[in-house]
């Protein structure tokens, strides 16, 4: 492998992970739509926030190579959107046929970043994570991209300023800027936190790794080869579309499901791999559950994070997160109340972790809400269930500029569309027409349609669909430019 680096000009590739399914935010997170591609903090969603620090670190003897993205199939065209708005252009963007986690969507990255013949060093970050103090991140990140130059494999610990529960701890041995890590510890109940807390030395587990891509295949060789050997034959068997790289889904089917902490690096202390750290203390979260999003937010003299419409009165140390319509509480301490247009969520603060619960639950009963929301992104844009009865649904969709849906028929539903703002491209049956503002059209049951925008700006209309059944599957698709069956 090529090692072209010097200290006085480092390359990295920032490497964001981006296939989480974040059910402790139910009900704004869902399988759909997670919390990565979420607004929780600014004005970004976190996978932006993830891409804009590493982007960042460009500068000072460091170069950025161009961004990998590794996340789930389901979320490709939510990944290419929110670079959109970022200007950013990704170097490849590898698709996940299934949730295996951490450690073979790693391997996936490291098999890419080889795939040129260089070794470059990989800065690993999770998508859901948010950090205050970006100038003290940045220089966390300067000296773990430095240390992991020479092939050693580098973890960034949280400074801890309380007993935390809901995170896994690292054991340094030094107060060094670069130090090893004698051992990893599990999440541990309170009492063992404060312990950790009092002696010193405990760090907070970030998920953030700073590695070449040959010293973690080496590691994982070593300690997991079944794991090493599955992604290889998954990698092995992959397409390409553009920026998009598909392992093998039949191979990456038999890949086990482990994550990074277990497959290698808590393997790593005191083994000849070794496994070095560097503090990190730049206000980081990783917004796992909503008492995460309480601490991070801002807060009134009562304590009270309020998103949205929201009214307080006689309450301390509240979140209120409404996205669709006023929420108002009184007399409650200590208390999330999360609302959205088809779930609300009311839940003792110190409880959030138990929110998951929930989210089984909704699973096992094979609901819609544990997957999608009322308001479904698709890559041509979105819609919105906003009424739906007996043999009729409503919807509001809106298609991006220069987008279109895909040429389809229905066996059980007949529609009605009418143009709210922009121009309307409408395929029916033989005849290709255009409408615009106030106008509308009908489409019969099992008539051949599409729907597109010709124009600059979004095209909104509203749909009315009558019929036998209208479930989302009634689709029969002759062509689709997003390559859905």
């Amino acid at each position: 492998m090529n090692h072209p680096d010097t200290t006085a000009t480092l390359s990295f590739t920032p490497v964001v992970m981006a296939g989480g399914s974040g059910t402790r935010l139910w009900p704004l997170s869902r399988t759909g739509y997670p919390k990565q591609f979420l607004v929780l903090s600014g004005n970004s969603s976190l996978f932006q926030q993830a891409v804009s620090r590493l982007e960042a670190l460009a500068g000072n003897g460091l170069t950025v190579n161009p961004l990998l993205v590794v996340g789930n199939e389901e979320h490709r065209f939510l990944v290419l959107d929110q670079l959109r708005e970022l200007k950013t252009k990704a170097g490849a963007v590898v698709l996940e046929p299934a949730g295996r986690n951490t450690a073979p969507a790693l391997t996936l990255a490291a098999l890419k970043a080889l795939e040129a013949g260089d070794d470059p060093v990989l800065v690993v970050t999770p998508a859901d994570q948010t950090v205050i103090d970006g100038a003290a991140f940045r220089a966390a990140l300067q000296q773990a991209v430095e240390a992991a130059a020479d092939g050693t494999i580098v973890i960034l610990g949280v400074t801890p300023d309380r007993a935390e529960t809901g995170y896994g701890y690292i054991k340094a041995s030094g107060p060094e800027a670069v130090t090893a890590v004698e051992r990893f510890v599990e999440k541990p109940d309170l009492e063992t936190a404060q312990r950790y807390i009092a002696e010193g030395g405990y760090y907070w587990n970030s998920g953030m790794f700073v590695l070449r891509a040959s010293a973690w295949m080496a590691a994982l060789d070593r300690f997991r080869p079944d794991i090493a050997d599955a992604t290889r034959s998954a990698w092995a068997a992959r397409t390409t579309d553009d920026l998009f790289v598909r392992p093998g889904a039949a191979e990456f089917a038999t890949v086990p499901a482990e994550s990074v902490d277990f497959a290698v690096m808590e393997k790593c202390p005191g083994s000849a791999a070794g496994i070095s750290m560097v503090p990190l203390d730049a206000g980081w979260n990783d917004l796992g559950a909503w008492d995460a999003v309480w601490q991070v937010g801002h807060k009134d003299d009562a304590g009270n994070c309020c998103v949205g419409d929201a009214v307080l009165a006689d309450s301390r140390n509240v979140l209120v997160h409404a996205t669709s319509r006023l929420v108002g509480v009184v007399g409650l301490d200590d208390i999330v109340v999360v609302e959205t247009p088809d779930a609300v969520l009311v839940a003792d603060r110190s409880r959030s972790q138990d929110v998951k619960k929930i989210v089984a639950r909704l699973t096992t009963e094979q609901r819609a809400e544990h997957t999608a929301h009322r308001k479904v992104h698709r890559p041509w844009g979105w819609y919105d269930s906003i009424d739906q009865g007996p043999r009729f649904q409503v919807k509001r969709i809106m298609v991006k500029p220069g987008a279109s849906l895909s040429l389809q028929m229905h066996h059980h539903r007949a529609e009605h569309w009418i143009v709210v703002t922009g121009t309307a491209e409408v395929t029916n049956g033989d005849k290709v027409i255009i409408l615009t503002e106030n106008q509308s059209t009908y489409i019969p049951l099992g008539e051949t349609h599409r729907l597109a925008n010709p124009g600059k700006v979004p095209l909104e209309i509203i749909e009315v669909q009558s019929g036998s059944y209208l479930g989302e599957d009634d689709i029969v698709r002759f062509e689709d430019t997003y390559g859905r069956g």
